[in-house]
């Protein structure tokens, strides 16, 4: 016959001895292992050095378009100006890149490393990086129409460099 609810039957029940054993055992492998782990991970900054900056040299490929206070703009190629613009009409500034890079690929001025690999065209073996260095506190869409410029020119990557308006 099957059990009745009024009956004095087995009733199932669940041991849970042991799991409240393996509770304890995790719970104090946590409680062990929670001091040991890092709270904090160490982060080195580096730090300005005047004595570094004036020993470092510019290499004569690097391209750098400067934008000034009075929103001028200006090309540099190894400390030296060779182009000058506005922030409202870069087209100077893009028309001497684009001579820049096409020079480059006549001379075979190759990026570093590239020098022997004849696999790629010349386009990609020219060293095309430009750093685009403007004051922290310009509007974003001033920056933007000297980046579109640059890019426009085939500069392929920009890299984008701040710095703090002296006061």
């Amino acid at each position: 016959m099957g059990m009745s609810s009024g009956g004095g039957g087995a009733l199932p029940s669940i041991n849970v001895t042991p799991l409240i054993d393996i509770l304890l055992v995790l719970l104090i492998i946590f409680m062990v292992i929670t001091p040991l782990k890092p709270a904090r991970f160490k982060t080195l900054v580096p730090q300005r050095s005047e004595e570094l900056n004036a020993q470092a040299k510019q290499s004569p490929l690097t391209l750098v378009v400067n934008i000034k206070k009075d929103l001028g703009v200006e090309l540099i190629r190894g400390g030296n100006k060779i182009a000058d613009g506005a922030v409202n009409d870069p087209g100077p500034i893009g028309a001497a890149l684009a001579t820049e890079f096409k020079t480059r690929k006549e001379q075979g001025v190759w990026k570093e490393g590239l020098q022997g690999r004849a696999d790629l065209p010349p386009d990609e073996r020219i060293e095309k990086t430009v750093f685009i260095k403007a004051p922290e506190t310009f509007k974003y869409g001033d920056v933007v129409k000297v980046i579109d410029t640059v890019k426009g020119s085939g500069a392929n990557p920009v890299g984008l460099q701040t710095e703090a308006l002296e006061q």
